[in-house]
């Protein structure tokens, strides 16, 4: 079991590094120009696959990685270039989760490489869990999935929403309803493999930040797939659903539902993707500061000034190390007793809207416009406290591992 430190390994920094010099020279420059198109940055992406970043091997490197540390400092160094460009180069890699969390062997090894492709043949994959409806409440998911025995195929008909990649993507990740009687517990995960008939792209959002992300709904009619789609397999679900019926008929033990399995894993991710956005900020604002000049002297000498940017790095290395504990406590089977994924996702996500919005303030009008980056970060940074369990589950999450207590 590999100690918990706050020191990279050699690798780690080489890998950090690199990293950090394509952000540098390859997602930063070309971020203001995605941001106004609001388009998949398809060029990026397949310049990542080139260089090996999207990819299957460079991910599972960084997942396995013993340390826990691989995944969030890619995240931080990806998002450290821009938020909504990183997000198209990573959005794959949550659909990858729900397969790895909930998929067999088998699964894993057929249908990730295909959310990938190949640097000539770039592909994306999208995870599908909310709803109009349901959101954080999943409980009141909708879109449902029927096994028609005789000919050994799921039939799934709904609306998802907020899908990263959601209709462009090459493997849909969808999760329904199997089992309505049993709310959050009879729900499965199915991959949806390419050009499915019946699946196809509903409304494309707009949005305030994350621009060069593609969001969009996706609709389900009458779709059918294999039985050998179904993650995780009918046997491994039906045991599953039986527990769950002896659990809800004796108020027994909670189980975890197959969307809640997957944002549980990739939480402290999150977290540290908006650590990389915070820090972006803050160094944006400290040169500033350091170089503009107000009444004769750099505006840093103002201690309203200097320490707005001294709290400003305290919470982003205390969000740092949050993070970086739950992806250790993950990587090293270490339960979340106290929430811990929750506390790093809560903290970090909160530092990053709070971190950017100081950062317009220190630039002043210029940070208000466009030909600084921070105003693009400040609308960036407000997503984090939405996706993936808004700030407001995250403290329900938290109270109730702590309380022991059903609160609402």
């Amino acid at each position: 079991m590999a100690e918990f430190t706050l020191e990279l390994n050699d690798d780690q920094k080489q890998v950090r590094d690199w990293l950090h010099g394509f952000a540098a020279d390859v997602i930063r420059p070309a971020a203001p120009e995605w941001d106004e198109r609001e388009e998949t940055p398809w060029p990026i992406i397949q310049e990542a696959a080139k260089v090996g970043i999207y990819s299957l091997d460079f991910y599972a490197q960084q997942f396995f990685d013993p340390t826990g540390l691989g995944i969030p400092m890619a995240m931080e160094e990806l998002f450290w270039g821009d938020a909504g460009i990183a997000l198209s180069i990573v959005g794959t890699g949550l659909a990858a989760v729900g397969v790895l969390a909930n998929g067999t062997e088998e699964q894993i090894g057929t249908w990730i490489p295909q959310m990938y492709g190949d640097a000539d043949d770039v592909k994306v994959a999208a995870f599908c869990s909310s709803e109009p409806d349901a959101g954080s409440d999943v409980a009141s998911m909708r879109t449902h999935a029927v096994y028609d025995r005789a000919k050994d195929e799921w039939v799934l008909n709904g609306t998802k929403t907020w899908a990263t990649n959601g209709g462009i993507a090459n493997v849909h990740v969808v999760v329904a309803v199997v089992e309505p009687e049993l709310g959050s517990k009879g729900h499965a995960s199915f991959i949806v493999p390419p050009n499915t008939p019946g699946l196809s792209q509903g409304q494309k959002f707009k949005k305030h930040g994350i621009r060069a992300s593609h969001t969009a709904e996706v609709v389900l009619e009458d779709v059918r797939v294999p039985g050998h789609c179904l993650l995780g397999g009918k046997e491994k679900l039906d045991q599953r659903l039986a527990r769950a019926r002896e659990r809800a008929a004796s108020g027994g033990e909670r189980v975890k539902n197959a969307a809640m399995a997957t944002f549980e894993a990739s939480r402290p991710s999150v977290g540290a993707m908006a650590v990389g956005t915070a820090r972006a900020a803050y160094e944006v604002a400290l040169d500033y500061a350091k170089t503009r000049t107000q009444f004769g002297r750099p505006i840093i000498d103002n201690q309203g000034v200097a320490f707005q940017l001294a709290d400003m790095r305290t919470q982003i290395d205390a969000a740092r190390l949050l993070v970086w504990r739950a992806s250790w406590m993950a990587a090293t089977g270490k339960p979340f007793t106290s929430a811990e994924g929750s506390m790093s996702k809560l903290y970090a996500s909160e530092t990053a809207k709070k971190v950017t919005a100081q950062a317009v303030q220190i630039l002043g009008g210029n940070g208000f416009t466009r030909e600084y980056p921070v105003e693009r970060m400040h609308r960036d940074a407000a997503i984090y406290t939405i996706f993936e369990g808004t700030s407001e589950i995250q403290r329900l999450v938290i109270a109730r591992t702590l309380s022991g207590m059903q609160i609402r």
